[in-house]
């Protein structure tokens, strides 16, 4: 006879009560580390959107004769320009955790998280860049951002 462990768990040795508690409890924590996950996503994804809009300054100002030569300069000025391929490596970052997070985490979760937030912290990281910002309306819907992603993750867990 085998014994099937779920979550650290024999299940062979509780009662079905308590393999429901028990998975109620990992869901609670897996939920709990993914919205942890996906937080640091918006965080590296919104963080870096204005230093990619900094670093990524001066590539309108490139011409060429034609379209194929004008795509591999720019790819050179990226490429090359430390201020934006920086930024761009962080936000790829970003991208493979929010790859990695999608195979625990509920996409019902992690879509609304991940994107809200992120436009949150782009904001916020623009602002101490020194770009403008919004007004009370702007402070507004960020609250109810939050208080969106407040309620979707406690209607999970």
């Amino acid at each position: 006879m085998f014994s099937i462990k779920y979550c650290g768990v024999d299940t062979n040795s509780i009662t079905l009560l308590g393999i429901l508690y028990t998975q109620a409890q990992c869901l609670t924590m897996d939920t709990v580390g993914d919205v942890f996950w996906l937080v640091i996503v918006a965080i590296l994804w919104g963080g870096t959107n204005p230093l990619l809009k900094k670093g990524g300054q001066g590539i309108e100002r490139i011409e060429a004769e034609n379209l194929l030569k004008r795509f591999v300069l720019e790819l050179k000025f990226l490429v090359l320009n430390w201020k934006y391929i920086l930024p761009f490596l962080l936000n790829q970052c970003g991208s493979v955790v929010f790859y990695l997070t999608l195979s625990s985490a509920d996409l019902s979760l992690a879509v609304p998280i991940t994107n809200s937030l992120t436009f949150i912290f782009t904001g916020l990281s623009g602002k101490l860049l020194g770009e403008k910002f919004g007004n009370k309306e702007t402070y507004t819907g960020m609250t109810l951002v939050i208080i969106g992603i407040i309620f979707c993750v406690s209607s999970k867990s």
